[in-house]
């Protein structure tokens, strides 16, 4: 959580705010390459002069609403501990994710919002990266025919050197993208200034008018205009590591200001210009070196938000796994300082390959643009449902006073969801299926680990028994430490049973080690682990993440041997299951389901990797189970 502002100096206000600035807004801050633009190819033939105030007042307003009221005065109140996301409106509903052998709807429908920021993951580089790129054209038009190429290149780099981290080139997305917000507003002030009846945009009624008037084309007009909010999400997303003052800082006094004069200043160009729409945002500089300057700044900001949504991307699936709705991958830290900083190869490869794929095969970004939207609005109208649920279920808001405000803001995204939905045929599958795959992974791997924490722990043996077993004089006790991973805090795992059984030794002394996640962001360090005797040399140790946090088990254990614990770290000992998956059982999952989990965990990361343990001190056992 954020330190509160009083202990918070000027000087660090000023970076938290600018950090906001470079990460939060990158996504969004990058819209008006296309935005506008394509809110004017989608405008009827007629009286352009009215076309262009509508989309102008659309864009406008769709900021406001989505922006400023639905996530600024709004959601971003629902925080877990200073965190926000759509994994922290799922904490905070405490649904019985472990209480119950099926996922709820309401899980499954928050599942499948997180799983349509990945298809934003795929999309948002490829089309901010051309976008940006794009501007060449304006400078040379014989440029167009390398500029999917010239993206395809600066895509692979950016992606290759995500395994460095962002620990320097971090320091510079904050002042970027300062100068971007100031170049872009200043460029828009410009032509404001020699159109200052456009500034008449900001009455409503002007978009009003122009979906009543084209009723026909009202879904292409707002399955464009919502190209300007695209990257809204992140400032909740993205709450806990700047803090809700400091993001609502950087959007009100640099983001907000400098898209708006952009933005304005764009619809002032095509007043005075209705036929020269192609190259919009760039024309609002003079042609040469200016312009050069420009194409070179926007490409360094996609370049930003671009990589803010691929570091998000990192963070939600290492969410995914601490909550158990995702096979474990290999992460690599990237910053011993910062735990939030981490490299997740095989997304990282997915991402790549995804994104250089849709370069390639939609070629443009007006092309690109028409797959973009479907994504957004899903995970956005998820994003609403969750937090009016928290705000019933827990902070207990009359009925009153919720139907009203929910209404409000299922309309509005309503009317975007429906207005994106002819982008289906054009490109809009693609993160549908993406989000739909990731869905079918998250939720097959949630229901197989249920159903097997279920059978293992069905007939447990109760920490009496196990006392029995550990002073049995058929138990030979040998030196040393033996350290046996529980997935269940209570009673004995099936791995000591099974070690004991083939064996008859056991350790002098024992530790039953489980890890558990809470639904809170990060636990506090004084609440990590608990330790407790349960004797003849047996010992229980628990210890506790956040769904933000990734287990040390090497860390945890010399805080155990600090505790008490007799033990030596170098000669200890870890037991392991090792899921042996075998199908055609009877448990309630889909024959399909049951293969596919089979695939998943064999392919999954190993427990060593994972929990960070030296690789000569494991010994898995082998533990046959039919699904």
């Amino acid at each position: 959580m954020q330190p509160t502002p009083s202990k918070v100096s000027a000087a660090a206000s000023a970076g938290l705010t600018l950090g906001a600035l470079g990460v939060v807004f990158g996504d969004i801050g990058t819209s008006p390459l296309y935005a506008l633009r394509e809110c004017l190819h989608a405008l009827p033939e007629g009286d352009r002069v009215a076309g262009i105030f509508g989309a102008l007042s659309l864009v406008f307003w769709a900021l406001v609403v989505v922006v400023c009221v639905k996530y600024l005065l709004f959601v971003m109140k629902a925080d877990n501990r200073g965190e926000g996301g759509i994994f922290a409106l799922l904490a905070l509903t405490h649904t019985d994710r472990d209480k119950s052998t099926r996922t709820g709807w309401f899980t499954l429908l928050v599942l499948f919002g997180a799983a349509l920021l990945y298809g934003d993951g795929v999309i948002t580089p490829a089309i901010s990266v051309l976008g940006a790129v794009e501007g060449l054209k304006s400078f040379d038009p014989a440029a167009e025919r390398y500029i999917p190429a010239a993206v395809c290149v600066i895509l692979a780099g950016l992606f290759y050197f995500q395994y460095k981290g962002t620990k320097k080139i971090g320091r510079v997305f904050g002042p970027v993208m300062l100068v971007w917000f100031l170049t872009i507003g200043l460029a828009g002030l410009w032509h404001i200034v020699d159109q200052p009846e456009i500034v008449a945009a900001l009455n409503p009624v002007h978009g009003l008018n122009l979906l009543l008037s084209h009723p026909s084309y009202a879904a292409v007009i707002l399955g464009a205009v919502v190209l300007a909010v695209t990257g809204a999400e992140a400032l909740y997303a993205d709450m806990g590591h700047f803090g809700r003052k400091y993001i609502a800082l950087a959007w009100y006094g640099i983001a907000f200001p400098g898209l708006l004069l952009n933005y304005f200043g764009q619809g002032a160009y095509a007043l005075r210009h209705p036929s020269e729409i192609d190259n919009l945002f760039f024309a609002l500089v003079p042609e040469g070196m200016p312009r050069l300057l420009l194409i070179g700044l926007s490409i360094g900001a996609a370049i930003i938000a671009s990589q803010a949504l691929i570091s998000g991307t990192f963070s939600l699936t290492r969410q995914a796994i601490q909550l158990g709705y995702f096979p474990r991958l290999k992460i690599r830290y990237t910053n011993a300082q910062h735990f939030g900083q981490i490299y997740l190869p095989l997304v990282n490869t997915a991402l790549a390959l995804g994104s250089i794929y849709v370069v390639l095969t939609f070629r443009s970004s007006e092309n690109l643009a028409a797959a973009y939207g479907i994504a957004v609005t899903g995970t956005m109208l998820v994003t609403t449902l969750a937090f009016f649920r928290v705000c019933r279920q827990l902070w207990h808001w009359a009925w009153w006073k919720i139907v009203p405000l929910a209404a409000f803001f299922l309309v509005v995204e309503a009317a975007f969801i429906g207005a994106n939905l002819h982008k289906f045929a054009d490109g809009g599958w693609l993160p549908i299926i993406i989000g739909l795959a990731l869905l079918a992974i998250m939720h097959t791997w949630k229901s197989g680990k249920t159903e097997i924490f279920r059978r293992i722990y069905a007939n447990e043996i109760t920490e009496d028994e196990l006392r029995n077993i550990a002073c049995s004089d058929r138990v030979t006790r040998v030196r040393g430490t033996g350290v046996f991973m529980a997935g269940n805090p209570t009673g004995t795992p099936l791995v000591l049973l099974h070690h004991v059984k083939a064996n008859k030794v056991l350790h002098e002394t024992v530790v039953l080690l489980s890890i558990t996640t809470e639904d809170v962001p990060a636990v506090d360090d004084a609440e990590r682990f608990t330790v407790a005797e349960i004797g003849h040399g047996v010992w229980r140790a628990i210890g506790a993440y956040g769904y933000m946090e990734s287990p040390d088990v090497s860390t945890l254990m010399e805080r155990v041997r600090d505790a008490g614990v007799p033990l030596k770290l170098n000669e200890a000992t870890y037991y392991f299951n090792r899921e042996m998956i075998i199908t055609g059982g009877d448990t309630k999952m889909f024959e399909w389901q049951k293969h596919f989990y089979a695939f998943l965990s064999r392919n999954a990361s190993q427990v060593r990797d994972y929990y960070r343990l030296p690789p000569m001190q494991i010994i898995e056992v082998g533990m046959p189970i039919q699904l």
